[in-house]
C-alpha cells in the first residue's frame, strides 16, 4: 500500500520554514564566533606545548608548530615527578570532594529541617565566614599545623577546605536545596519508623543528587585549582600537587621552560576539563533546583 503524499505546503508556510533554517543558520554562526575567545587559548595552550621555545615566541605567531615536538611531554615527567604529583591532586581532591559533600549534605540538613534555637545565626555565621579572605588566615593556619606538626604534609591540603570556606558554600547550596523538599516525605519517613538519619540517609541524600552533583564539580575544580595551601605548607617536589609543579619547570638560570610548562598544563586541565563535558547537565540541573529560598 502506497504512502499518502503530503500536501504541498503553502507559500506562507515555506517562507517560514525558510526563515526558521537562516534564523538557525545565523544562531549557529553567532555561538560559534562567541566560542572563539573560549576556545582559542585552549588551542593555544595545546599547540605552544608542542612547539619549540624559540617558536613559542616566534612573531607572527604560528597557530600549528612546524615541526611539533612531542618530546615536551617526556619532558615533564623527566625534570619533575609530574606522575607523583598528578597522583597527590587526585587522591586530595577526592577526599576534600568527598568529605565535604557528607560535611554539608548533613549540616544543610540540619539548618532546612531541623528547627533548633539560634539556626538561622549559625547560618548566618557561617555566610559571613565567607567574607574573609583566605590570605587573612593563612598565617594563623601556618602556625597552628606548624607546632601541630604537619608541614610538608598533605594534612592541612585537605582538613582546610573541609572545614573551611568550600565546606561552607556546599552547606549554603544543600540548606536551600533541602528547604525544597515538601515536609510529607519526612512525616510519611516517620510514619513509617524511620530515624532522623534514616530519612536523610534514605531519603532526602537520593533525592538531593542534582545538588550533590553541582556541588561535586564545584569543590573538585577549586581543591584541583588549590595554589596557596599547597605553596604555603608544601617544600618537597614529591609533596607537590599539580598547581604548584607547574611553577617548578625552569632552566638552570631559574627561567621557565615555557614549552614544558604548557605540556604540562595542558595534562593537568584535560581530566578537568573531560569530567565537566560528562557532567555538565548534572551540573546545570543541580544550580537551578538549588534556587535561592529563605
Amino acid at each position: 500500500m502506497s504512502k499518502p503524499t503530503e500536501a504541498p505546503l503553502a507559500p506562507e508556510q515555506r517562507r517560514l520554514r525558510s526563515q526558521l533554517r537562516w534564523s538557525r543558520a545565523l544562531l549557529y554562526v553567532v555561538i560559534a564566533i562567541l566560542l572563539v575567545p573560549f576556545v582559542f587559548p585552549l588551542w593555544w595552550m595545546f599547540t605552544s606545548s608542542l612547539k619549540s621555545l624559540a617558536e613559542v615566541f616566534a612573531f607572527p605567531p604560528t597557530l600549528w608548530p612546524a615541526d611539533p615536538q612531542w618530546g615536551n611531554y617526556a619532558l615533564v615527567f623527566e625534570l619533575q615527578p609530574f606522575a607523583r604529583q598528578f597522583f597527590n591532586s587526585v587522591y586530595i581532591a577526592v577526599l576534600v570532594t568527598a568529605g565535604i559533600i557528607l560535611v554539608s549534605s548533613m549540616a544543610g540538613y540540619a539548618l532546612a529541617r531541623i528547627r533548633f534555637p539560634g539556626a538561622n545565626l549559625i547560618f548566618l555565621l557561617l555566610i559571613a565566614g565567607l567574607l574573609i579572605p583566605r590570605e587573612v588566615i593563612i598565617i594563623p593556619l601556618f602556625q597552628m599545623f606548624r607546632i601541630a606538626g604537619f608541614m610538608d604534609s598533605h594534612v592541612p591540603l585537605i582538613l582546610i577546605p573541609l572545614f573551611g570556606a568550600q565546606s561552607v558554600f556546599g552547606t549554603f547550596l544543600m540548606r536551600q536545596f533541602f528547604l525544597g523538599l515538601p515536609k510529607e516525605l519526612e512525616e510519611s519517613g516517620f510514619v513509617d519508623g524511620l530515624s532522623r538519619f534514616g530519612i536523610f540517609f534514605r531519603i532526602a541524600m537520593p533525592l538531593a543528587k542534582p545538588a550533590i552533583s553541582a556541588m561535586t564539580i564545584i569543590v573538585f575544580l577549586q581543591t584541583w585549582d588549590m595554589f596557596l595551601e599547597p605553596l604555603v605548607f608544601l617544600s618537597s617536589p614529591s609533596q607537590f600537587t599539580l598547581p604548584v609543579a607547574l611553577t617548578h619547570f625552569a632552566d638552570a638560570y631559574g627561567g621557565p621552560i615555557w614549552n614544558v610548562q604548557l605540556a604540562a598544563t595542558t595534562m593537568m586541565t584535560l581530566p578537568v576539563l573531560l569530567v565537566y563535558v560528562m557532567a555538565q547537565r548534572q551540573f546545570i540541573q543541580g544550580i537551578a533546583q538549588t534556587g535561592l529560598k529563605g
